[in-house]
């Protein structure tokens, strides 16, 4: 500080710092003459991912069915870096494989490989378990596709990847800005199709959804809490975002309400995911039949992409894909100038079956 703002002048100096917790810091710091403009650096939106990734692209040699705008679109929330890592992990799935050039097939891998961790088909799993999982996802997937306010199903796989036995992804057309209540509304419904999908076909429940009703009570909590979504306890705020730092939540939160207030943002919360949950299970039981359509398919093809579930949606019919012919392959030199050295990726949470999504929902 004595050298920013002292007696003695500087002359021909810029002084730059940069943090990830601009929250945190001493306001002696932001004083006029000192650090007193801010300047944000965010992660790159929707066409800003797209246009890093053509960068990087230039390293490589990508098919022709490549579509670099849909790898964009399931990476919201992703730096520079992290992009570059995606390329470098499609391009070693590639060259192990002996292909000539890195395909969408290659890039969807990678992706799914940064966000959820590797498949992890040696897990031994049962039939039961196979069956579980195969009705949870087609829950998620089946509900998601006859909600009018999601965002459209990108695919649905029962392949275990990191600590999770299944997902169903979708993405939006576009970076999320603002979402509205009838869209988290819908989100609640898609995120209590999963229990309610094997409830219908085991007459059981399993520890599968707790992903999914920890999201879904998230929400619902943030809808009351945050966002005035309840009519109940009006447009009032409930808490504050900034009540911990470093410590954990529970030790550093205050509770600014009284205990009155807090039963009732319970009895609220409650309601938005029962009401969820009622418009999930009247889908599910109403086209029963499309919803064990899909699981099966699952059971037979383990991963289904968006368009064809809606094609079993809209007709009622499953057409299994026909054996792809084989692709021509040629030495790993072919599929990238530098190949990457290292074969890094990031752990993904730690997930139950549940619904996986870009924006963003997984569990």
């Amino acid at each position: 500080l004595v050298e920013m703002d002292g007696f003695d002048t500087q002359d021909g100096i810029i002084i730059i710092a940069a943090t990830n917790r601009p929250d945190v810091l001493d306001p002696a710091l932001l004083r006029p003459g000192r650090f007193d403009r801010q300047i944000t650096v965010n992660l790159p939106d929707i066409n800003g991912r797209e246009q890093i990734l053509k960068v990087h692209a230039k390293n490589v040699k990508l098919g022709p069915e490549v579509d670099l705008s849909v790898i964009a679109r399931g990476t919201p929330g992703y730096s520079g870096a992290e992009l570059a890592n995606l390329l470098n992990e499609a391009a070693l799935i590639a060259a192990r494989a002996n292909k000539k050039s890195i395909g969408m097939l290659e890039l969807e891998e990678a992706r799914d490989k940064v966000r959820w961790g590797r498949e992890r088909r040696s897990l031994a799993m049962t039939d039961e378990d196979k069956k579980i999982t195969a009705w949870h996802e087609a829950g998620h997937a089946l509900v998601n596709v006859m909600l009018d306010h999601t965002h459209p199903l990108h695919k649905v796989t029962i392949i275990p990847r990191g600590q999770s036995l299944g997902s169903t992804m979708s993405l939006p057309k576009q970076d999320i800005l603002n979402r509205q209540k009838r869209e988290m509304e819908d989100m609640i419904a898609v995120m209590m199709a999963g229990r309610i999908a094997e409830q219908i076909v085991t007459e059981d429940i399993s520890t599968g959804a707790a992903g999914d009703i920890q999201q879904a009570t998230q929400l619902a909590k943030a809808m009351v809490c945050q966002y005035g979504m309840s009519d109940r306890l009006g447009m009032v705020q409930y808490g504050d975002d900034n009540d911990y730092v470093f410590l954990g939540k529970d030790m550093a939160r205050s509770k600014a309400y009284s205990e009155h207030t807090s039963q009732e943002i319970d009895v609220e919360v409650k309601r938005l995911i029962d009401e969820g949950y009622q418009t999930a299970e009247t889908l599910i039981r109403e086209n029963r039949e499309k919803l064990d359509l899909i699981a099966t398919s699952l059971l037979e093809v383990e991963t289904l992409d968006g368009s064809q579930v809606e094609d079993i949606v809209k007709t009622g019919r499953w057409d299994p894909p026909q054996p792809p012919q084989e692709s021509s392959t040629a030495d790993a030199s072919d599929v990238s100038q530098t190949l990457p050295q290292s074969d890094t990726e990031k752990d993904g949470p730690e997930l139950d079956p549940g619904f996986g999504g870009a924006s963003p929902a997984t569990a």
